[in-house]
């Protein structure tokens, strides 16, 4: 290849739901922008190699035939040894392999000379999360700009901006605000003691979230409002702020700023993609051109609308008044302040000394630990067990914090030993904290790491467990399967010996539960990937953990999701007791056989799974954990293929499961039953 003729540099990280979304957008802006450069070429690529081989395609590096051309060669580039591996796969079932040249390195170890033999004058990309900024955009564009193109290189996309709404929303300011939510529990249980407003915080960020799913429980208080532009043609800045001033549409509250990105892929502006709400209309500017308009639709997995929430209880707006809202972009993310002095006076309460001890949770255990329906289940539970005991030692198996609070507020006598595997000391610090506004001292907490607990108890403490219990919360274990927070029946079993002759074992038994569920948008998102573009990304299926359009000869993994937020749903059955586990006695292999009757006709797409925690033994209170309760995720089996239910001749199914204690895996298998005649 002649290396004064100029290149072009490729990027791309590709995840399987993006595959069936993006291409549909990139051919007509790759074409043109890479026809009018016919002389030898290089791309850099990312991921699967479906944008290389579009581009070598658009080059006219190979005819309708496949054959070869003499127009150049694409370079492809990728750090994961794995994904390189899969790349030649692709590219080998494509008939490609021969014209796109690999190198196993990420592009900012790339250096023209060595690895490509000159600047790159075409930049194509998707580095995109829900945020935009997350996967590293702005670094590895100033690296592509400073090293590897030229000046005023042509780039796809060409510019993406970031828009924003003021919102009021009761379920927004529950994921954040704890302060005034326990105060309406009213429980006698301090989680943040006065002026400890920050011991436990959501952290400062935007959340993916799909916001279609409480459209309904929306306020919009202001018109879209663009926040930032950041054009791929030229180097981006790794720091910017800008003072927004944005009118209220309304009186209200504003407890959070909805966010989304437009993505304009060519320079003429004629195909933009976009990732926003579906209440919201294509920009007034995009809708004066004659466009090719993408919208992320009803719902799509692999980007979603971003939430940046507003402290404490949110800000009082007035209609037509002016809210003046300071953002401000890093090289990953970007954030909103409102400065008030509201947020002046209560950032003045907060202790600084909590700083060291702070515990940061997710906005769904905020939430949860703010429930007054779940807080007063939990203090009963507690009541009732503690009334039981005289001076009991009670082990809190898991990371709850609020049992440990609740145990030891609740029971001036009791022992308190919490074994907090996740937050470890930072656990303990907290406990420190709260104890004077919960009325306890810290002689009757004490802390033991796992191991050395068993040889403690039975050692020189000589104590035997009268009350064991969990939530169970395993802190930053949050993207699990409902049945891998069965860790503590785990360590129920270890420390069977130490346990005395009547403990009190909370949850004392799980319900596996299963639905039948309606999911056109996850089986879709997740369907194996067949032709893309006329490529045939089939060999990427397996690696990359598609579900939906498998072989009937293999099985589709479990996979965690909130129920809630996956677009169109429907529960197509009764809901069934699949397993009981009973933590009362040791940890042991569980199966059963149960049959699924469907109450309702429709596309059977899979089936949900939960555990619906039993707390005491008298079955009275019984914590669900379905999909309907958004603090949760359930889990999804996703079939094959989707079949036709509840009409005809299919009126139930059978269901068969096995848990394996020894690694903690679930097996199901389901049989379609016909209806007799």
């Amino acid at each position: 290849m002649d290396s004064k003729q100029p290149q072009k540099h490729f990027l791309l990280r590709r995840r399987i739901s993006t595959c069936s979304t993006i291409p549909a957008a990139m051919p007509p802006t790759v074409s043109p922008s890479i026809r009018p450069s016919i002389h030898p070429a290089t791309f850099l690529t990312l991921g699967t190699g479906l944008l290389s081989m579009m581009a070598a395609r658009a080059m006219g590096l190979s005819d309708s035939n496949g054959s070869s051309s003499s127009k150049g060669m694409v370079t492809a580039c990728e750090s994961y040894l794995p994904m390189v591996k899969l790349m030649r796969k692709v590219l080998r079932a494509n008939g490609m392999d021969g014209k796109i040249r690999l190198i196993n390195k990420r592009s900012d170890e790339l250096e023209v000379g060595l690895d490509i033999p000159s600047r790159a004058d075409i930049l194509v990309s998707e580095i995109l999360d829900s945020e935009l900024l997350g996967e590293g955009l702005i670094p590895t564009l100033q690296h592509a700009h400073d090293k590897l193109l030229v000046e005023n290189p042509q780039t796809v996309p060409y510019r993406a901006t970031t828009y924003g709404q003021l919102v009021e929303c009761t379920y927004l300011r529950e994921m954040h605000d704890l302060v005034q939510r326990e105060a309406e529990a009213s429980d006698g249980i301090h989680l943040l003691p006065s002026g400890m407003a920050d011991l436990l915080v959501v952290k400062k960020q935007q959340f993916a979230m799909h916001c279609n799913a409480i459209k309904d429980e929306i306020k919009l208080l202001s018109e879209p409002f663009k926040v930032f532009d950041f054009d791929f043609w030229r180097r981006p800045d790794s720091f910017r702020e800008a003072d927004l001033h944005i009118k209220a549409t309304s009186d209200g509250t504003v407890h959070a700023i909805i966010s989304w990105w437009l993505l304009q892929l060519d320079s003429e502006g004629t195909i933009f993609y976009s990732t926003a709400p579906n209440w919201v209309p294509s920009p007034s500017d995009v809708k004066q051109l004659k466009t090719s308009f993408l919208n992320s639709g009803g719902w799509c997995d692999h980007w979603k609308q971003s939430v940046w929430f507003i402290p404490r209880s949110g800000l009082p707006v007035l209609k037509d008044k002016e809210v003046r809202v300071h953002a401000a972009h890093t090289e990953t993310s970007i954030s909103y302040n409102f400065k008030t002095s509201c947020d002046k006076k209560e950032d003045a309460n907060v202790d600084l000394h909590t700083r060291d001890c702070q515990i940061v949770l997710l906005p769904e255990r905020i939430s949860l630990y703010g429930d007054c329906v779940w807080r007063d289940l939990m203090l009963n539970v507690v009541k009732k067990a503690l009334h039981q005991k005289v001076g009991p030692l009670c082990l809190v198996a898991d990371d709850s914090i609020f049992l440990a609070v609740a145990v030891a507020h609740l029971s001036k006598t009791s022992q308190v030993m919490p074994l907090f595997p996740g937050l470890g000391k930072k656990g303990m610090q907290y406990l420190q904290k709260a104890s004077v506004s919960n009325s306890y001292t810290m002689d009757r907490i004490e802390f033991l790491k796992k191991k050395d607990l068993l040889s403690s108890l039975q050692g020189s403490l000589q104590r035997k467990i009268d009350l064991f219990i969990a939530e169970p919360f395993y802190y930053g274990n949050d993207n699990v399967l409902p049945w891998q927070n069965l860790r503590f029946w785990k360590e129920r079993t270890l420390l069977d010996p130490v346990l005395s002759k009547d403990v009190l074992i909370m949850p004392c038994r799980g319900l596996l539960k299963a639905c039948a569920v309606y999911l056109p948008d996850l089986w879709k998102s997740r369907c194996c990937l067949k032709k893309i573009e006329g490529f045939d990304n089939s060999v990427v299926n397996t690696t990359l953990g598609a579900c939906g359009g498998l072989p009937a000869t293999e099985d589709s993994p479990f996979l965690p999701y909130f129920i809630w937020q996956c677009g169109e749903t429907k529960i197509l059955s009764k809901t069934t007791t699949v397993l009981e586990f009973d933590f009362s006695k040791p940890m042991s292999p569980c199966s059963e056989k149960t049959k699924l009757q469907f109450g309702e006709s429709g596309t059977c797409h899979g089936f949900a799974l939960w555990i619906d925690w039993v707390m005491d033994t008298e079955n009275n209170t019984v914590l669900s954990t379905g999909p309907d309760k958004r603090h949760w995720k359930q889990a999804v089996k996703l079939l094959n293929e989707p079949v036709e239910v509840g009409n005809g001749d299919l009126s139930s199914t059978e269901i068969e499961a096995f848990f394996d204690p020894s690694n903690g895996e679930l097996i199901l298998k389901h049989d379609f039953l016909m209806n007799q005649r």
